[in-house]
């Protein structure tokens, strides 16, 4: 462990990106021209979708505005993920579910899902960035909803039992959600999962929400200028866009992986796994070892809420050596929960 903990303190995530997501982090630096919004129309008239949508937006911090000016409809599938989990908690008989999210900058989602549940989820977020631990206390301590101000790798099962505002996570958590962190760090999966799911209760939820590389570089770049041109040209301008590329996207993409090795990593660790997002490079995996706990899970979300010229692969769909009886999405509403 050692070993992986210190490759990780020289990543780039903790150096050469360091600047970036400080500057970006408060405030002073990747500001978009104008601020991304859900877009409702996608929602499909869902109460349930708009109202975790209001109670989302009311909480955001200073990196928000840039990470959802970032990804083309990031902000969607938050809110769809934000309303899954809160389903899948009230459904549960086992209260509080435990939720995990590494590398959610501000925490907005996982606050959102303290909020809204009244504690029937209790959350923890970590990220390096003082200016985000700032943004999440900036209307004082959310009630069930806790910060580590530090990279996902300090956080040791050993630091937990130790740190009395953490020793109530030392049992494990329901749900863990790694949010783009592992490709800012090295593509060496196998360890980052393993690390992160010592964390993880025996029949408890991953999932990950990354950029991948294709194995035709020229449809990885189709879809980068899809992103850039077709979304992000709508928040920055081209100075922005370029800064950003240079800084952050050329050395990220080092660290990226395919699909296919990420399931071999995930295979390592777990029995069941699928796709539940797509758009253009990024998907959101999910992967569990009890089938009926992951099955629960995708029937509690909303389908995608995007537009199907970002949509490259339809979802769900089951990961190489991780097949299972995947269920369908849940239906679209217009009454509430």
């Amino acid at each position: 462990m050692q070993d992986f903990i210190m490759e990780c303190d020289k990543a780039p995530r903790l150096n050469e990106m360091a600047e970036f997501f400080s500057e970006t982090a408060a405030g002073r630096s990747g500001v978009p021209i104008r601020v991304p919004n859900a877009d409702p129309r996608l929602f499909e008239g869902d109460v349930a979708l708009e109202i975790f949508m209001r109670a989302h937006r009311q909480i955001w911090g200073r990196f928000d505005p840039h990470y959802f000016s970032s990804i083309p409809y990031r902000l969607e599938e938050d809110i769809r993920q934000g309303d899954a989990f809160l389903r899948y908690a009230i459904a549960s008989d086992a209260y509080p579910i435990r939720f995990y999210n590494l590398g959610a900058a501000e925490a907005t989602l996982a606050r959102t899902l303290a909020e809204l549940s009244e504690g029937k989820i209790q959350t923890l977020s970590c990220s390096p960035n003082k200016e985000n631990e700032e943004s999440f206390l900036l209307h004082g301590q959310p009630a069930h909803a806790t910060f580590f101000l530090g990279p996902f790798h300090h956080l040791t099962q050993s630091r937990i039992a130790s740190t009395p505002a953490l020793r109530h996570f030392s049992d494990g958590f329901d749900i863990i959600l790694e949010d783009t962190t592992f490709q800012m760090y090295s593509p060496n999966r196998k360890a980052q999962i393993g690390f992160v799911k010592r964390h993880l209760k025996e029949e408890g939820v991953f999932l990950f929400v990354e950029k991948f590389r294709q194995a035709d570089s020229d449809e990885y770049f189709r879809r980068e200028l899809q992103k850039d041109h077709g979304y992000k040209a709508r928040f920055f301008n081209p100075d922005d866009l370029k800064k950003k590329n240079d800084v952050i996207l050329k050395k990220m993409n080092f660290n990226e992986t395919t699909l296919d090795d990420m399931s071999a990593a995930l295979a390592a660790y777990f029995k069941y796994g699928c796709v539940t997002w797509n758009c253009g490079n990024f998907c959101t995996l999910a992967a569990s070892n009890s089938a009926e706990n992951l099955r629960r899970l995708i029937s509690a979300m909303a389908p995608p809420c995007i537009p199907n010229e970002y949509v490259y692969t339809e979802a769900p769909f089951s990961l190489p050596g991780l097949a299972f009886e995947l269920p369908p999405f849940r239906r679209l509403t217009a009454s509430n929960i």
